[in-house]
């Protein structure tokens, strides 16, 4: 049986796409612009959200690309067989051209025809509809046009099946999720059944036809199609392997874990150890390669790559791998992926560096972890002895609560399983139930406080947003101003209330400084200057001074934002029209945001 690689898939992908009038428009930046929903990209659609809100996009109304992905909403799954942190997203969209009808029979046609899945191994869902909402009976009749038999498809509930929550406002519709039975012990059978995991989600197709506005569901005059199909799940099922880490993406990874640990991947007990080491180390490596610069901390995005690097270590040690080789696992990645994602190529030398600095703070932070286990154990022992002096029938304390446990964990890093194996060796156990309540309410905290950036969905584009996006080009153009046209943006958060902006800067602002800037925005503001946007190629964007964090090809169309003589920036956007709408600009707060990276905070009066 042929074994495909992540490039013939990539390649296969957009291909037939291509083939079919769209334009490969590229992966975007893993770090999200303007887009305070979510901490990374987590969808293909992120990038384009102005385009799917109706502003033209320059390519045309077809599109296509593989897009880098972040999720770790679900990091407590990986170490199954599909769940990844980091994944590449294969979609298509159609900006107000084809619908439902197309799409559907687009799908099957690639599912069946171009990658030969077999029919019988297929499942399909579709929304049920509510009160509020009918059924979405054209999707129905669209499969059953297919050839696909009505007990393969499910019918299944808005949080299933709706895109985004039902909840949230703006543009949304029902989606249509594709599934593959990947048990081959068994046949597939003949009524599907979505909530067995042996049928995967493999592909799933958003129909954006609706508007919710305050209580209603209106209908959308340009009605879009967003799809998203994994290509490491898509990759398992044509290889017909048992998990995603079977595939030719991690393999190399997992047998240098093998070789290093001289332990074995088929040992089903550290199978969960080898995956999350092989996932977490991807996952790092494109953080860290990104062009925004993020680099680990204890807050945001810089805590995601920290908790998710330090994860990698403990699995690591618990398979007895050594301090010193997550650089080995990382340039596995770095040369496999290089030549499609050349950003990672281009930082290897960050990439690398950051690895070795964070494990070796880790390493720190394990022997403080080890001093703080004595203080608890001395503690203990302690008590003991006081108590059984003064009570000979007092049965001495052996247990190391699970409060305490997780104190170790939360406050100094120290895994529960290195708590559970040194108390063993001195004779203690450790209340474990009691650990994982308290993780468990840990996790509901963290869960409450970060929902608004792990919901998804399409970012806040209203008027307030919008403007604060303009004041953050003309912050740039300030910034490049006055020091060079070397200084580029890495990384940006806006709100309704207010923007972040990241910048590579080596030193701190100066007040004055800081005055120069504020006078330079509000000068251009005064000015009322009429906000333009051009479409042209990226090559001839360039030639005309034009800059930004957009990559493409010389000959991809794009759009530039001309702000007067002021800036000339390719960008996305959206903007206001006149800078005269901005009102008064004022930076409440300038800091370190990492190495080499400064952050402003700006409101707009």
């Amino acid at each position: 049986m042929k074994k495909y690689t992540a490039e013939e898939l990539r390649h296969i992908w957009l291909d037939f796409f291509t083939k079919r009038g769209h334009v490969n428009i590229g992966s975007s930046s893993v770090i999200p612009e303007n887009d305070p929903s979510v901490l990374f990209t987590t969808a293909g659609m992120h990038p384009l959200v102005p385009y799917l809100l109706g502003q033209p996009h320059p390519a045309g109304k077809r599109l296509c690309d593989v897009q880098k992905c972040i999720r770790t909403n679900d990091i407590d799954e990986v170490g199954d067989i599909c769940h990844l942190t980091f994944f590449e997203m294969m979609g298509n969209w159609s900006l107000g051209d084809y619908f439902k009808k197309e799409m559907i029979a687009t799908s099957f046609e690639f599912l069946t025809k171009v990658l030969n899945l077999p029919k019988e191994r297929l499942g399909f869902t579709i929304f049920e509809g509510n009160e509020l909402v009918p059924e979405d009976t054209e999707a129905l009749e669209a499969w059953l046009a297919c050839g696909v038999s009505r007990d393969r498809i499910a019918l299944r509930p808005a949080e299933d099946n709706w895109w985004p929550a039902m909840e949230n406002p703006g543009p949304c519709g029902p989606d249509s999720e594709m599934f593959y039975w990947i048990d081959d012990k068994t046949p597939a059978p003949k009524v599907f059944d979505p909530d067995d995991n042996r049928w995967v989600e493999i592909w799933n197709d958003v129909f954006m036809q609706f508007n919710h506005e305050g209580d209603k569901y209106v209908p959308l005059k340009q009605k879009n199609i967003d799809t998203g199909m994994g290509l490491e799940r898509t990759l398992c099922v044509l290889n017909k392997e048992n998990s995603v880490f079977d595939t030719p993406i991690f393999s190399p990874v997992i047998e240098l874990a093998e070789k290093l640990s001289g332990k074995s991947y088929k040992e089903e007990t550290l199978q969960p150890s080898f995956r999350i080491l092989a996932d977490h180390i991807r996952t790092s490596v494109f953080i860290l390669g990104d062009d925004h610069g993020i680099t680990p901390t204890n807050v945001g995005q810089g805590y995601i790559l920290r908790r998710l690097i330090r994860r990698a270590v403990r699995h690591a040690r618990k398979l007895g791998i050594e301090q010193g080789h997550l650089c080995d696992f990382a340039e596995i990645y770095i040369n496999s992926l290089g030549d499609v994602y050349s950003e990672l190529k281009t930082n290897k030398e960050k990439i690398v560096s950051e690895l070795d600095r964070e494990e070796s703070k880790f390493m720190q932070t394990l022997e403080q972890g080890n001093k703080e286990f004595e203080k608890l154990i001395s503690g203990i022992e302690r008590k003991n002895q006081f108590l059984s002096a003064n009570n000979p029938n007092y049965v001495p304390e052996k247990t190391i609560s699970g409060k305490a446990a997780f104190r170790l964990f939360d406050t100094f890093g120290f895994p529960i399983e290195f708590t559970t194996e040194i108390a063993k060796e001195r004779g203690f156990g450790v209340d474990e139930n009691g650990y994982k309540e308290a993780y468990r309410e840990h996790q509901e905290l963290a869960r409450t406080a970060s929902a608004g950036q792990f919901k998804g969905g399409l970012a806040d584009t209203g008027e307030e947003t919008t403007k604060l996006h303009t004041a953050c080009h003309l912050l740039l153009a300030g910034l490049r101003k006055m020091f060079g046209t070397g200084v580029e943006q890495k990384g940006s958060n806006i709100t309704s209330e207010r923007l972040r902006f990241d910048f590579n800067y080596d030193e701190k602002l100066t007040d004055e400084q800081i005055a120069e800037l504020e006078k330079f925005v509000n000068s251009a503001i005064e000015k009322q200057i009429p906000v333009e946007r051009l479409e042209m190629t990226f090559g001839e964007a360039k030639a005309k001074g034009g800059y930004g964090v957009h990559k493409a090809n010389d000959s991809d169309m794009v759009s530039v934002y001309k702000i007067g003589d002021v800036d000339f920036q390719i960008c996305g956007g959206p903007h206001v029209k006149n800078t005269k709408e901005l009102g008064k600009f004022v930076i409440t707060k300038e800091q370190s945001s990492s190495a080499g990276v400064r952050r402003i905070r700006a409101e707009l009066k």
